[in-house]
Parts: structure tokens; sequence; C-alpha cells
């Protein structure tokens, strides 16, 4: 069976993960076009074939079209990737509506919750650019790895329509998987958007909490323990929106949680482990304004579980760090102090803690 690639693909987002997006696209033999908003970081990707604010060191193929016109990268695009930052998400579609043709799929690369109205990133997309086919790409994926050439998979997921039943090859995942991978980018296919979407979200989280308690002074152990109970809040969360839980098992939920919360090079976690070491927010990436996803989806994400009521106890925890003044230490030592419960949840056990007060406090002063 053989899918048939995307003759033209516009990459919106031309950061580091556009970037290398733009280029798996190039050398899996689409035409490809880059949109980003500053002309000066974008000259060199077409004169030098390198991006040199964002992958300096990475080579890019040749062919690649970069443009600050939205229009001329979007003229003839047989399918688009959004690779910008969930906030922008809603403006870049506005911007981009007028030149999207009507059939053409939107796969979505950022990961997260729109804050107050509670939507997933497709779902953002769907009002700004209206029916068609959204999709999302999502995994285990650092930009400059993918981008050198390092083997690197990922999940590309559609819904599946009747017809993409009876003809897989022709979907919209197949097709645009195929127009990404190469020998070192591997795509796989899903029909399971939501649980994708929620994966690449409430990871972003996860990660930070990794990250605070990595800066600490922990090690494995409890980082293997925020792995597994986040996947867990990760599987429930998905489940009550109908997403599978199985999805969230994949590249899409435990193998980007597990890559995110195991590097530095994850900007999530390295946030997380530079207040774990007791850096003010201010102070964090020596001062500079770096954009951190999990930052915001520790808001949204959380009061998206509010809406459907999933208990998301870790998630919680970094949310009240990071929004509402409360004590790293403290807030992390009531999380090991809170109600025993059974794994898996159909036990629905629910244990008091024998650790008394001054046991949490204990906690507490070491993670201080």
């Amino acid at each position: 069976m053989r899918a048939k690639p995307y003759e033209k693909v516009a990459v919106l987002g031309a950061g580091s993960w556009g970037t290398a997006l733009a280029a798996l696209a190039r050398r899996a033999g689409c035409r490809v076009a880059l949109w980003g908003r500053d002309a000066e970081a974008l000259a060199p990707i077409a004169t030098r074939q390198r991006n040199l604010r964002h992958l300096p060191d990475v080579p890019l193929p040749a062919g690649i079209e970069p443009t600050t016109d939205i229009a001329e990268a979007l003229d003839g695009a047989s399918a688009v990737l959004l690779v910008v930052p969930s906030r922008a998400v809603r403006g870049v579609c506005a911007a981009a509506a007028p030149h999207i043709g009507a059939d053409v799929p939107v796969a979505l690369c950022a990961k997260g919750v729109e804050p107050e109205s509670g939507l997933m990133m497709t779902q953002v997309a769907e009002e700004e650019l209206g029916p068609r086919p959204y999709g999302v790409l999502s995994g285990p994926t650092f930009a400059r790895e993918a981008a050198l050439g390092h083997p690197t998979a990922a999940t590309v997921a559609f819904p599946f329509t009747h017809v993409d039943r009876l003809n897989p090859a022709a979907s919209p995942a197949a097709r645009l998987a195929v127009s990404v991978s190469t020998e070192s980018f591997r795509a796989y296919i899903s029909d399971d958007p939501v649980g994708v979407e929620i994966g690449g979200a409430v990871k972003n989280v996860i990660a930070i909490a990794c990250g605070m308690m990595t800066g600490a002074g922990f090690a494995e152990n409890t980082r293997a323990a925020l792995i597994t109970r986040g996947l867990d809040e990760m599987k429930a969360l998905a489940e009550a929106l109908g997403g599978r839980r199985e999805t969230v098992t994949g590249l899409a939920g435990i193998g980007d949680l597990s890559l995110s919360c195991s590097s530095p090079t994850s900007r999530n976690m390295s946030l997380g482990m530079q207040l774990g070491q007791g850096l003010a927010r201010n102070a964090c990436f020596d001062g500079r304004p770096v954009v951190v996803e999990g930052e915001g989806n520790a808001l949204s994400v959380t009061d998206l579980a509010h809406r459907v009521r999933v208990p998301m106890p870790i998630c919680e925890t970094v949310r009240a760090i990071l929004h509402e003044g409360a004590d790293l230490g403290t807030a992390f030592a009531r999380l090991w102090a809170s109600p025993i419960e059974g794994e898996p949840r159909s036990l629905a056990i629910l244990l008091d803690h024998p650790a008394d007060a001054d046991a949490v406090t204990g906690l507490a002063r070491r993670i201080a």
C-alpha cells in the first residue's frame, strides 16, 4: 500500500520545530514554504541553508522557500503545518484564513489548551478556519536532533472518516505521514487526535514538576514516580474528553512525556529545575523572556480538568506553585502525603495517609 505525499507543504512558524519540520518535508521530496514574521531571521535559510537564530549549527536542505508573506506561503499549499506557540494559534489562523484552500488539511504542532475557552488547538483552528480536516503531529521530538537526522519517531493523527477507513492510504494522516518521513524520521498514524493533543498538553506540566524536584536535589525514584503518575493523569483526562488511553501509552503520550521529563533540553523541565534550585521566575533563563508552554498549560489544563471533573494532583501542584504563590517544598510535601489511592483506579480505594503534619513539614524542609 502506498500513500501519495502532499505536493506543497506550508509550514507556518519558523522557530526550531517549524524549521526542523520544513527540513524533513523538503527531504521527503515536498515543495516547502516556511512562513515567519522576522525577515532578518528567515534570510539565511535561503542564502546559507541555515536558521541562524534557532538552529545555527544544522545544515538545511536547499529549496525551502522562506517568506514573511503568509499569502505567499499558502499559495498552492496542499497541506499546512501550524508550528507556532499555542498562545499564537488563534491569531495566525485568523491571518491565514483568507488564503487557505477549502479542503486543505491543517495539522497542529502546538501543544496546549487555550486559556478561558478550554479548547484544544485543533478546535481553536477550526473556529478560525472553518470546516476542513484537522489533525495533530506530535511525539518525542527535540527539533535539533530531528533536523540533524537522528532517528526519531512521531505520531500524525487525524479523525478517520468512513472513506478513510476504506482507503487509508488516501487519508490526510497517511499522506502527511509520508510527507515528513525520511530515512531518519518515522511517522506513525493515529485516528485519535484528542488523545494525541492531551498527551502533548499535559506532558509539559509534568515536565515542569520533574524539573522542580530534580532541581531541589531529588533523583531517579522521584522522577519515575512523577512520570508514571503523570501518565495516569494524562490518560484520565484524555478518556474523559473522548480520547483513548491506548493513545497516551504511545509516542505522543508516554514517549513525549519521558523525553521532556528527562532532559533540560526541554524548556519545561529546564524551568522547573531552575525554580527547584530556588531561582525566582524572572531570573530563570538568565532573565530572557523564554516561552515555556507548560507554564500556561498548568492553568488551562487544570481548568479543563475541573470542567470534566478529573483529578490531576501533580498538575494542580504545579499550578499552585507557578500561579497561586504556593511554596514549592510545602506543595510537593503535601502531594506526597495526600490520601493513598488504588492502582488501578478501578479499585476505588482512598485511605488517609499515615504521615502526620510533622512528617510533611520535614519533607518540605528537605525540598527547600
